[in-house]
């Protein structure tokens, strides 16, 4: 993984809002969060496809909001929350679409895994996706902000807007749920 230097946020929130130089701070903001949105994203819907999709819709929704972000959070916060809406609000779509139940998991997704060309895991991946996707939402969300980005509860708290007391008990609850998944396949 490459170093990347950290960034100046309220220079770059400077530079979007200036008509002069928002195209330019808007290139360096797509260039900066663009792979660990696109990850987040990706890791709730399973699609290559369906991900690229929401992101795009994510900095679409940036873009014609620049003029609404006030600097009470951190840019790269405020991304995140813009990404996990988009995401929330696609998933509502596909369960309905699929006459799926919102108390239902999620498996149906694990469909656009299995069928996707970009998803090169082996078994114990799958079998570590399909435990996940049983997870409630918010679980999911949770798990896959702590379990993969390392996400610090405190942003998590900002970005979910959850207590992080609540987010730790969230995280305690879907690890245990992931594990007892996993042991009851090796089981079967």
């Amino acid at each position: 993984m490459s170093y990347e230097p950290p960034i100046d946020e309220k220079q770059l929130v400077k530079d979007l809002q200036n008509p002069k130089t928002a195209k330019a701070g808007f290139d360096t903001l797509m260039r900066r969060y663009g792979e660990q949105i696109y990850w987040q994203i990706r890791k709730m819907v399973m699609s290559h496809d369906d991900a690229n999709d929401l992101l795009q819709n994510c900095f679409l929704k940036a873009w014609n909001n620049l003029h609404n972000f006030r600097g009470e959070a951190k840019l790269s916060t405020w991304l995140y929350k813009i990404a996990v809406n988009e995401t929330i609000n696609f998933l509502n779509k596909e369960r309905h679409r699929n006459n799926v139940s919102a108390d239902d998991d999620d498996s149906f997704l694990l469909n656009s895994i299995e069928a996707d060309e970009y998803f090169d895991g082996d078994d114990a991946q799958i079998k570590l996706q399909e435990a996940i996707l049983t997870l409630p939402e918010k679980q999911r969300l949770v798990f896959n902000m702590k379990y993969y980005d390392e996400m610090k509860y405190e942003e998590m708290s900002e970005i979910l807007g959850t207590s992080v007391g609540a987010l730790k008990a969230s995280y305690h609850h879907a690890v245990k749920k992931v594990t007892q998944y996993i042991e009851k396949q090796e089981i079967s």
